[in-house]
């Protein structure tokens, strides 16, 4: 309120005078390069875009900027007769949803538990967390781990090794720190458990956190191809992004028949659709969250 009341303000000093504040060279500069950041960061999509819908034969040609020269849906065709995509498409969506949530319930019961003044123990627990949090064993010991305890060309390797991050931990620890001590010393006098206080009560109040944390998980999940690359050896236990990886790694075209002429494909163009198909569902998902999202991160900037 005190915001529009000052803005408010100052539109009708600028209106009483009859004056705008004159931009400074700074601000042109500043106008100027954020102008060619946005076309530096949107160019990549825009070309990704007009090469899948373009027709290979042309497209192999060079020339291709801002459209296609001669359209052709024939690459969206090849990609969606694919059984590996929508294998893949299938286990990422499952890993990503299931990954999410038991990653950020892990993450917050334990940096709830780190959040209470009375944890026995509680340097000590912080200390350990802070050097797995800048040292880890490698890539060879932790590969040992994941054969000996099972997980290895499992589908529990994508969701069981991702369910704690000590980052994560931190970003909640600070939300919790910021919820006032008298909820909690109420719902103990009410005869509350400590697990029954963090399901009623803390988790409602941490939707904003909640949010970004999710949002952070969901997209590393969501990206990942190391995993499925170094933990699995089954194509049933490909990631999209392992998929797309080999698609454009390999330039090789899955075997279709749907087509009566395959002289004007090319696996370039091809997997450029691949890649246009695999990002649907963040530019679906991104924005039903990003209200709450930049929520979480304007709070966790002011109480830090």
């Amino acid at each position: 309120m005190v915001i529009k009341k000052e803005y408010k303000k100052n539109q009708l000093m600028v209106g009483s005078t009859g004056k705008k504040a004159k931009k400074t060279a700074y601000d042109w500069i500043s106008t100027i390069a954020l102008i060619i950041f946005t076309i530096l960061c949107a160019y990549p999509l825009v070309y990704v875009v007009a090469g899948s819908f373009s027709e290979g034969k042309d497209y192999v040609n060079g020339g291709i900027w801002l459209w296609p020269r001669v359209w052709s849906l024939e690459n969206y065709i090849i990609v969606i007769t694919d059984v590996r995509l929508w294998k893949s498409y299938a286990l990422t969506i499952g890993r990503t949803v299931l990954g999410t949530i038991t990653g950020v319930l892990f993450t917050a019961m334990v940096a709830y538990a780190m959040s209470r003044p009375n944890l026995v123990g509680k340097r000590v627990y912080y200390y350990i967390f802070i050097v797995t949090m800048f040292f880890s064993g490698g890539l060879i010991p932790f590969f040992w781990v994941i054969l000996q305890v099972g997980l290895f060309d499992t589908f529990w390797v994508y969701i069981i090794p991702a369910l704690f991050s000590v980052y994560n931990m931190l970003v909640f620890i600070n939300f919790f720190k910021t919820i006032p001590e008298e909820i909690h010393e109420s719902a103990v006098m009410d005869g509350a458990s400590e697990f029954k206080i963090f399901l009623r009560i803390i988790l409602p109040l941490s939707t904003p956190v909640i949010a970004t944390v999710g949002l952070w998980i969901a997209v590393g999940h969501w990206n990942d191809f190391f995993s499925t690359m170094i933990y699995t050896s089954s194509e049933n236990l490909w990631s999209l992004q392992y998929y797309l990886m080999k698609v454009i790694k390999e330039a090789s075209l899955p075997p279709v028949s749907i087509l009566p002429d395959m002289e004007n494909i090319a696996p370039e163009t091809v997997s450029l659709a691949a890649i246009v198909v695999s990002v649907i569902p963040i530019f679906a998902f991104y924005p039903l969250i990003f209200k709450s999202l930049t929520s979480g991160v304007v709070i966790g900037s002011l109480k830090g």
